[in-house]
């Protein structure tokens, strides 16, 4: 099952493990259960202490459990855990051996404190590169506490419990039966929903926090490189971000940041931390801002405010909120969000495998979430509003080549159609004729686009029509001493490299009005 190499590297790691456990498979005579019995037989013949039993009473087949002796520990995988979700197999083989996690000491105890009954299931596809974090996040947590548990389904592998359950986005995690969540979370997240008080202790602690020479808010590439340069100047530096990493988070491949020849998006995003990390940078990550307070004349200080009721101020503020997918805003669009509207075909692609889907959007992405997407389902419609597509010509000549997708130019969508529990159609006008027409289909991949994640700004500073912050050559804003980089700026061109830039020029530019202004 296993090359010759990663059993080397596979064999390196499993030395950590210091505490005798058995893995509990259950078995069928499908092939998917030869193929995961070869797996689990490799792993087990690189360590002593690791035993197979091949007993399990799972109703579930292929799947198994990694239960230390006389405990039910409480992680198991459905399916073959490969391609992204190697990681999470390896990291779950570790931590149900006694290796410890690298979670910090208070969260470690939050998690051991929580009362109650948790039955988490995780379903994710092998393609998904957000699903890893969740699958890691939950069997961490059941690791620690006896009172959590979680399955991890591979929803490709189980498509009938999945279209029985309406699964159609991953990760989708369901907790006692009932659906809990959709699309990545990390440790933090998923306790901040389980442990109800834990909001009010996190905006307890930030509001006594002293004033910070620099507060950038938003932590994506813009936000993590405005950071790293403000600290290396010496001076008092924090980020709060909704989400560390921001959109980059949702990016699958990444080929065109110079001096990496290529990457994955979540990779990039923990070099990123490990770099701010390497610096005395206050980080606050989940944290969402709500309105922007200017300083109350020269040498005041600035505040924001956060939807957990806490604030922060600082002499400067650098703002990298960034940008999120623009939705179509169409009649039946919310409605049927993760029930066949999707926006990631990567991670949600296998999910609809032998069945028909449209890609709105004849942009790069949408032209490259249709080449991806032809390899998987029966049929791919792709949508664009103008009369030509707009990707690269080489994406183009690709795409028309694919015998089962269809391109529709001129077309406006105009509602998503559905029987209540999930997408049967959608609707669009021939921009040329006027016509209607329906489209008769199980999925919808939205690639139109972004928008600024700006709207709590409104009011405060110099925004454009399109919601993105006004800022001159030196990234400042309409606000002395409150500066803006990345997406969520008029800066042309939503690039990553670009962003790193910008930031490093607003965080330069901060501490020169902190020379100034001090």
């Amino acid at each position: 099952m296993l090359d010759a190499n990663l059993k080397a590297q596979l064999k390196a790691y499993l030395e950590k493990v210091t505490q005798p456990f058995e893995i509990v498979a259950s078995l069928d005579d499908s092939a998917k259960s030869q193929e995961l019995l070869g797996l689990l037989n490799d792993i087990v013949g690189l360590t002593d202490k690791i035993s197979l039993k091949t007993d399990g009473s799972d109703a579930r087949r292929p799947s198994f459990a990694l239960n230390r002796p006389g405990e039910d520990t409480g992680v198991a995988f459905a399916g073959i855990p490969m391609g992204h979700e190697f990681t999470s197999l390896v990291l779950a083989l570790l931590q149900v051996g006694g290796h410890p996690s690298k979670l910090d000491a208070d969260t470690i105890a939050q998690i051991k404190a929580i009362e109650g009954r948790f039955e988490f299931e995780t379903y994710f596809s092998l393609s998904c590169q957000n699903c890893p974090d969740v699958v890691q996040a939950l069997n961490l947590m059941a690791v620690l506490n006896p009172n959590i548990r979680n399955v991890s389904i591979d929803g490709a592998l189980f498509q009938e419990e999945v279209e029985r359950r309406q699964v159609m986005a991953v990760p989708s995690i369901y907790l006692n039966g009932e659906v809990f969540a959709s699309g990545r979370m990390e440790v933090k997240e998923i306790l901040a929903k389980i442990d109800t008080k834990a909001g009010s202790r996190d905006a307890e602690k930030m509001s006594a926090k002293e004033a910070f020479d620099v507060l950038v808010v938003g932590g994506g590439p813009a936000g993590a490189s405005a950071a790293i340069y403000a600290a290396r100047k010496g001076i008092r530096t924090a980020i709060a971000a909704e989400r560390f990493g921001g959109q980059v988070l949702d990016t699958m491949a990444i080929e065109n940041f110079i001096s990496v020849k290529e990457t994955e998006g979540p990779k990039l995003v923990r070099a990123l931390e490990e770099h701010v990390k390497e610096y005395e940078v206050d980080v606050m990550n989940l944290q969402r801002a709500s309105a922007l307070v200017p300083a109350n004349g020269e040498g005041g200080l600035h505040e924001v405010q956060f939807e957990n009721g806490a604030s922060l101020k600082a002499k400067t503020v650098i703002l990298s909120t960034g940008a999120r997918w623009r939705e179509m805003g169409v009649p039946g669009e919310q409605e049927y969000k993760a029930k066949g509207v999707c926006f990631c075909p990567h991670c949600d692609g296998p999910l609809f495998k032998g069945k028909r889907v449209a890609v709105i959007g004849g942009g790069n992405s949408g032209v490259e979430a249709a080449i991806d997407l032809a390899g998987i389902v029966a049929h791919v419609t792709l949508l664009e509003f103008a009369d030509t597509l707009r990707a690269d010509a080489v994406l183009q000549k690709k795409l028309y080549s694919l015998a089962n997708v269809t391109v529709i130019k001129s077309a406006q969508t105009t509602e998503v159609k559905g029987d209540g529990q999930k997408v049967n159609a959608l609707v669009y006008k021939d921009r040329t004729s006027e016509a209607l027409h329906t489209v008769e289909l199980e999925g919808i991949f939205v690639q139109i686009g972004l928008l600024p994640n700006s709207d709590w700004l409104k009011g405060t500073l110099e925004l454009n029509r399109f919601g993105e912050i006004v800022v001159d050559a030196k990234g400042q804003t309409s606000v002395p001493g409150v500066f803006a980089a990345g997406d969520v700026t008029t800066v042309p061109y939503k690039q990553i490299v670009i962003a790193v830039g910008e930031g490093a020029k607003a965080s330069l530019s901060a501490f020169d009005h902190l020379i100034r202004h001090s």
